[in-house]
């Protein structure tokens, strides 16, 4: 009995841990509160940086403007004389990548679990995306307006400057820019001390 109790108790501890990490933070609008609360999103963040060169900002703006940092993000349903025939798009998760796109990332980066709703391989998605955007279209990865509107329109969609039909996209992406550029200088201020107390955690926890 007294085994069956704590093994419900550590179910229990890591269903609300679970839970916890997949809430969207108190305050979006400031990356150091982000981070703080969320210090497993800074070590993946980081690890995107280290590994892809885009600056941790431009996709955190990106994830903002996409999901709110909702893990289980969705376009609405559509219907159909009230009947439910289907969401608008595959888009799915932090970072709202598509179904098609998404297996692309994985088979590209050999990453074959990953999960659009685990917020590590959705900021990774991300910079393999900006990376590539980089590759095929030369965009610079610190150039968040110019970065988002290619993950809108896709690769084919921002050489055709499909963009330039949708003045409401253009908006949107200049709000991602404004909140990049917000994002930076907040995690100027933080980031020695974000990278201080992961040394410690890590190394004297």
């Amino acid at each position: 009995m007294d085994k069956f109790l704590k093994l419900l108790l550590t179910c229990c501890c890591l269903s609300a841990l679970a839970a916890c990490s997949s809430t969207p933070p108190r305050n979006p609008e400031n990356l150091c509160e982000i981070f703080e609360e969320k210090r497993s999103w800074y070590k993946s963040a980081k690890k995107m940086q280290e590994k892809w060169g885009t600056p941790i900002h431009v996709p955190m703006a990106m994830m903002y403007q996409e999901s709110s940092f909702r893990h289980d993000a969705a376009p609405p349903m559509e219907y159909f004389l009230f009947i439910p025939i289907g969401r608008a798009s595959s888009a799915y998760g932090y970072s709202q990548a598509k179904t098609m796109t998404w297996k692309d990332y994985k088979r590209e980066t050999g990453n074959s679990w990953a999960s659009r709703d685990n917020f590590d391989d959705a900021i990774d998605f991300m910079g393999w995306f900006t990376s590539k955007t980089h590759k095929v279209n030369g965009i610079s990865k610190w150039d968040a307006y110019n970065q988002y509107l290619n993950y809108h329109e896709g690769w084919g969609g921002y050489k055709k400057r499909s963009y330039n039909k949708k003045p409401w996209l253009i908006k949107v992406s200049r709000k991602v820019e404004q909140r990049s550029k917000h994002y930076a200088g907040q995690l100027k201020q933080c980031r020695s001390d974000l990278d201080a107390s992961w040394f410690r955690r890590t190394f004297f926890s």
